[in-house]
């Protein structure tokens, strides 16, 4: 149902280099995970999907419109195994098309057919200033000494989680839900956003190459993920030169600053580590679901999707 209203969105044809790489980046695939927690999240007090679709494209668009600048901030060339619409247009044309399709996702939230419009704009606005504030935490990082796994966590909450979150509120509120019940699948997303970032961070230094990304770009970066911090905080200080300067050593190849670094992880008991938090975030989410005054028919839905999302058969 949102693969066929986001195909039914027309874009004007003029100006092109606007409006076409909307259209790109639109059609490029992905999980389409927030426009479908929407919908979940509705169908647990309502029936007519039809009527929060409006609401699960303008989400989408949101995500789409972070993406097109976050490749700019990160230089990315890639995005879903297809050139970036940074790298396809140039950067002039990725802040533009952007913009407007922020300007588009509230358009569609304009289109719902509600009488709490404006708390529900407000949900958004919210919701959006929070990934804005997350990317700035990230962008932070890149150049400060140390980061504390507090502040990592913070930082992926408003990156990654509050728009998971923002997604199932506003799925609910379409879908006439009471205050508490918002609340707890508020937090149902966050704790699934934390699990979710916790889990793929994990996946890119021990991940298969299948899932559709080289192995290891975090180590190779120097990004401070989950593993790195975790790793540095319980490091002797010839662990912490290894973490510290690998990725920039020129002498080695790159597999070799790979395997370098996940040997200082497997001594650390990282990966292990990892998985723990992963659980432990993982099942925080679903305890939430069981507070929820709904149908519990209505509610195995969600729960399904959300153990799929993090490759769990129970």
């Amino acid at each position: 149902m949102v693969e066929n209203y986001l195909a039914q969105l027309e874009m004007p044809a003029e100006p092109e280099l606007l409006y076409t790489p909307i259209s790109y980046s639109m059609q490029g695939g992905g999980k389409r995970l927030r426009p479908v927690l929407l919908m979940l999240s509705y169908g647990l007090f309502a029936e007519d999907y039809q009527r929060a679709l409006p609401a699960a494209a303008a989400i989408e668009v949101f995500h789409n419109f972070t993406l097109l600048h976050d490749d700019i901030m990160d230089n990315a060339l890639l995005r879903r195994g297809k050139p970036s619409v940074f790298a396809k247009w140039g950067k002039n044309v990725a802040i533009l098309s952007g913009d407007a399709m922020m300007i588009e996702a509230y358009q569609l939230l304009g289109r719902t057919q509600t009488e709490d419009l404006r708390s529900i704009l407000t949900v958004f606005s919210e919701t959006a200033m929070e990934v804005c504030e997350g990317q700035q935490y990230d962008m932070d990082f890149e150049t400060k000494q140390k980061v504390s796994v507090v502040e990592y966590m913070r930082m992926i909450e408003l990156k990654t989680s509050v728009l998971l979150a923002g997604a199932v509120v506003i799925g609910a509120m379409l879908g006439g839900a009471s205050k508490e019940d918002c609340k707890a699948l508020r937090r149902f997303a966050i704790e699934l956003g934390l699990a979710f970032q916790l889990q793929d961070d994990l996946l890119d230094s021990y991940g298969d190459e299948r899932l559709g990304k080289a192995i290891g770009g975090d180590i190779l970066e120097g990004k401070k993920t989950y593993l790195m911090i975790t790793a540095m905080s319980r490091a002797n200080e010839e662990q912490r030169e290894v973490l510290r300067s690998t990725h920039l050593d020129a002498r080695l190849s790159r597999a070799e600053k790979i395997a370098r670094v996940k040997a200082v992880y497997d001594e650390l008991d990282i990966p292990h580590l990892t998985e723990v938090q992963i659980a432990i975030r993982f099942e925080c989410a679903l305890s939430q679901l069981d507070n929820l005054q709904a149908d519990p028919a209505r509610v195995e839905p969600l729960r399904e999707y959300a153990k799929s999302l993090m490759g769990r058969n129970k």
